[in-house]
C-alpha cells in the first residue's frame, strides 16, 4: 500500500464518519437531543484537513517499519469502530447530549472514558510517521493536545454535567 492508497482511505474514512455523524445528529435531536454549541468545531477541521495534506506533503513514502505501523494502525481502526457500534446512533463528531439518558460504559467504555480521543491522537502520529512526516506528527499531536484538554474535554464534560442522567 503506497502513499496515496493509505491519505486517500483515511480521507474517505473522515468523510464517512461526517457523513453519519450528521445522520445521528438528525436522529438525536429527533429524540430531544441537545446539540452544545462548539466554538472550537473548526479547529477540529482545520487540524485533521492541515495533518492530512501536510503528511502528504512531507511524506518521504513508505518507511521500514510502515508493515508494522499497518498493523497499529488497523487495530486503531478496530477500537475506533468498535466505539462507534458501541454508541450506535448516539455516536457523533458533535457534542450532543440526550437529557436523561445515562452513559455508555460498555464495550470499549468499560475501560476508556474516551476511547475515540485516543484513537485520534495515536493516529495523527502514527500515519505521518509510517511515511516518514515526523514533524507533521509532533506538530499534530500538539495541537490535538491543546484543542483536545483546552476546549473539547471541557465543553464535553460540562454538557455531560449539565444534560446527564449522571451529573
Amino acid at each position: 500500500m503506497g502513499t496515496w492508497v493509505l491519505l486517500g482511505l483515511v480521507a474517505l474514512q473522515r468523510l464517512n464518519e461526517l457523513i453519519l455523524a450528521r445522520k445521528n445528529q438528525r436522529w438525536a435531536v429527533a429524540q430531544g437531543g441537545i446539540v452544545v454549541h462548539e466554538a472550537h468545531y473548526w479547529m477540529f477541521f482545520l487540524l485533521h484537513g492541515g495533518w492530512l495534506v501536510a503528511t502528504a506533503l512531507f511524506s518521504k513514502g513508505p518507511q521500514p517499519w510502515f508493515a508494522v505501523g499497518m498493523v497499529c494502525y488497523t487495530l486503531l481502526q478496530a477500537l475506533r469502530y468498535w466505539t462507534i457500534a458501541t454508541l450506535g446512533k448516539r455516536w457523533n463528531t458533535r457534542i450532543i447530549v440526550l437529557p436523561g439518558q445515562p452513559l455508555v460504559k460498555t464495550g470499549p467504555f468499560r475501560w476508556l472514558r474516551h476511547p475515540n480521543y485516543m484513537v485520534v491522537v495515536l493516529e495523527l502520529a502514527l500515519v505521518p510517521i509510517m511515511l516518514g512526516a515526523w514533524y507533521v506528527a509532533a506538530v499534530a499531536t500538539v495541537v490535538n493536545a491543546i484543542v483536545l484538554l483546552q476546549y473539547r474535554l471541557p465543553a464535553e464534560e460540562q454538557a455531560l454535567r449539565e444534560y446527564s442522567a449522571e451529573r
